[in-house]
């Protein structure tokens, strides 16, 4: 596969700079296996959930993760954290000039002071020296949200509303998982009043989520590492909702990459009477670890059957997923007809429901 495969023209004014006036006044384009796509609203989805089904959030919370700063020497920086190691210690990007060397100092916020202590590929690692805050407190009163690059404009008091997800809890991502985003308090109540299950993972979206892919052999290409975890509790509901029928909805590429992680490293597979024997063993204890899944064409889906999912940049790895997930002519279809019909695309914009391809 090459990544031309995965490349469409999207017109600059389709990407949503700002939500919508209300969580959860998107539109929802509907994209079932066999039948023509539906236009409806984002609400619509109450209409595609059966009882029995189980709807699967992704309870990750953004830090404010970008800071500004400067070399000892003066010189400007932008850090942008990646992943928190402990108290002290954390991974980042870092925007300058010139890199910093391992082993030098670097001004954060003006408040503390932080060594670099080594650089693999595109990522440092860096420990604080000098703060009266602890690494999380810092974040909170002196960084931003780390907002994607297509949004042009920096984060204000409505995006720290607003880039969370309402079932947000679990501090450690720099980027929203963006499907959770349109789910209001009353609709989720109401999902469950239906006699759906709302069940909760982890997966903190690191900083390489907003990397390009620069290979066009897209076997070439390799994806980030990610955090995540799933509990005893939720692992068993999922093999109850198998075992009764039920569909598995994810909410979003993460809670996608999560499941799907979970079932490829333990051999859970739960379309198949051998992988769901296995399950029992992580149900009493879940499962944690980082994964750098890639979901592309040709990929066998151990657990997820529909996607609730926003729709995605040109040439990325989550386009490949979504295409490996319902087909990539029914993803291309349904993204020329979005834009024909004027949705708004990426983090602040509509969503989709998707079909597992049988």
């Amino acid at each position: 596969m090459k990544l031309s495969d995965f490349d469409f023209t999207l017109p600059e004014a389709l990407i949503a700079q700002h939500p919508p006036q209300q969580r959860g006044e998107s539109r929802l384009l509907v994209c079932p296996t066999h039948e023509p796509i539906e236009d409806h609203q984002f609400r619509h989805v109450l209409n595609l959930l059966k009882p029995n089904d189980v709807l699967v959030v992704n309870d990750t919370k953004v830090l404010k993760a970008r800071l500004q700063g400067e070399k000892a020497t003066g010189g400007k920086i932008e850090v942008m954290l990646e992943r928190i190691l402990d108290d002290r210690r954390f991974t980042a990007m870092i925007r300058a000039s010139k890199s910093p060397k391992p082993g030098s100092e670097v001004i954060l916020a003006g408040v503390a002071s932080a060594r670099v202590l080594a650089k693999h590929d595109m990522m440092y690692e860096l420990e604080l020296t000098q703060s009266s805050l602890s690494l999380p407190d810092l974040l909170e009163s002196h960084g931003a949200l780390p907002l994607p690059p297509y949004i042009e404009h920096n984060a204000d008091a409505q995006d720290d509303e607003r880039y969370q997800t309402v079932f947000a809890k679990e501090p450690g991502a720099v980027a929203a998982p963006t499907a959770g985003l349109h789910f209001t308090e009353d609709l989720l109540a109401q999902v469950q009043a239906k006699g759906v299950q709302l069940l909760n993972l982890t997966l903190h979206v690191g900083a390489g989520t907003f990397l390009p892919v620069k290979t066009d052999n897209v076997e070439e290409h390799v994806m980030h590492s990610e955090r995540y975890s799933i509990s005893g509790p939720v692992i068993a509901e999922l093999l109850n909702a198998k075992r009764n029928g039920g569909r598995i909805v994810a909410v979003g590429t993460t809670s996608l990459r999560a499941l799907e992680a979970w079932a490829t490293e333990t051999a859970c597979d739960l379309n198949s009477e051998a992988g769901l024997s296995k399950v029992a063993t992580y149900a009493e204890h879940g499962h944690a670890g980082d994964t750098q899944i890639f979901i592309k064409p040709g990929y066998n889906f151990k657990v997820v059957d529909r996607l609730i999912t926003n729709f995605h940049l040109p040439k990325s790895t989550l386009l490949m997923l979504v295409s490996a997930l319902a087909g990539k002519s029914t993803i291309f279809n349904a993204y020329q007809h979005a834009i024909a019909q004027q949705y708004r695309f990426f983090s602040y914009g509509d969503a989709m429901w998707l079909e597992r391809a049988e």
